[in-house]
């Protein structure tokens, strides 16, 4: 490595690759030579336990984080949802790139051929392995099966298309991100389906004590995108929510011109939901996410957590 090459951790799937190659593009403007260095991940090596079997901590970027304290990469990339939202003293986000579109979709298969989830019969597989996503959906349809759908992007489409289920929601920016775009049936539109924190948007993570590395990341900070997911993971921060809670966030700009944080809590079946929206401050975004956490404990979120946390 020379003092110009930066070494970027990415995870090895398709998808992730394609993410920290916008990273390293971004640098390659500025004349900053780079190398990725790919990593299997838990989530990677087991993909075909539930995730809830395997504890979700970590499990997108755990194996990454330790290279970089290790010193073997310069910094990681990471999809934001996948990041878990602790605070860590040793590393920190230092930049998010411009976000994609951070809504949910749905993929129908051909031999369904449904135009959306209102349209799926009753008794239609519908694969996703998220809790969020699975709440939604059976407060949306409680008459369609939910069947759990593990593995990376292409493989959760090959299921779609051999019928293994009969659709399947998918984050719109990993398909757009793999030239997919075309197979969205559905965009779930929000604030009344809400994305995951941070959905759609691209985390540079380095260690926090490398000065030297911060001023070559920083410049690729896209500020609007970064005061929306902050105030996002705030307001999961401060619900204490992980991947196997179903809490929804958005940071969205209304018909005024104001940003406004949109959010949920719900049980796992999708039968009691706290909604609520705040509007954000865009020079304390993290204070605008922990208001709306407060408020929707006020209003019964605190005990539907508990709850989730006693399920076994």
């Amino acid at each position: 490595m020379t003092l110009r090459t930066v070494r970027i951790a990415t995870r090895s799937s398709e998808l992730a690759r394609r993410q920290a190659r916008m990273v390293e593009t971004g640098l390659g403007q500025r004349g900053i030579e780079c190398e990725l260095v790919p990593f299997k991940t838990t989530a990677d090596k087991k993909r075909v336990k539930p995730l809830s079997e395997i504890g979700a901590k970590g499990l997108f970027t755990h194996e990454l984080e330790v290279a970089l304290r290790k010193g073997k990469v310069d910094c990681c990339v990471h999809s934001l949802k996948d990041l878990p939202v602790d605070d860590s003293e040793d590393l920190e986000v230092v930049a998010v790139l411009e976000r994609e579109d951070p809504r949910d979709v749905l993929v129908v298969n051909a031999v369904t051929q449904a135009d959306g989830l209102a349209s799926l019969p009753a008794g239609s597989r519908v694969g996703t392995s998220s809790p969020r996503r699975r709440a939604q959906l059976a407060a949306a349809r409680g008459d369609l099966e939910i069947v759990e759908l593990r593995g990376d992007v292409p493989t959760r489409l090959r299921k779609v298309d051999t019928g293994q289920v009969h659709a399947a929601i998918l984050a719109a920016a990993d398909l757009i991100m793999l030239d997919a775009k075309q197979r969205i049936t559905e965009y779930f539109e929000p604030p009344h389906w809400l994305p995951a924190a941070g959905q759609g948007a691209i985390a540079i993570q380095m260690r926090r004590e490398d000065d030297a590395m911060r001023a070559v990341l920083a410049p690729l900070d896209h500020t609007p995108t970064a005061i929306a997911t902050r105030a996002e993971r705030a307001f999961l921060a401060a619900l204490d929510g992980g991947g196997q809670v179903p809490i929804g966030a958005l940071a969205m700009v209304d018909a005024e011109g104001r940003l406004v944080l949109h959010g949920f809590v719900s049980d796992l079946e999708g039968r009691d939901f706290v909604r609520g929206a705040v509007s954000v401050d865009s020079s304390l975004p993290e204070e605008s996410g922990r208001a709306l956490a407060a408020d929707l404990r006020t209003r019964g979120a605190t005990s539907l957590l508990i709850e989730l946390r006693n399920t076994p």
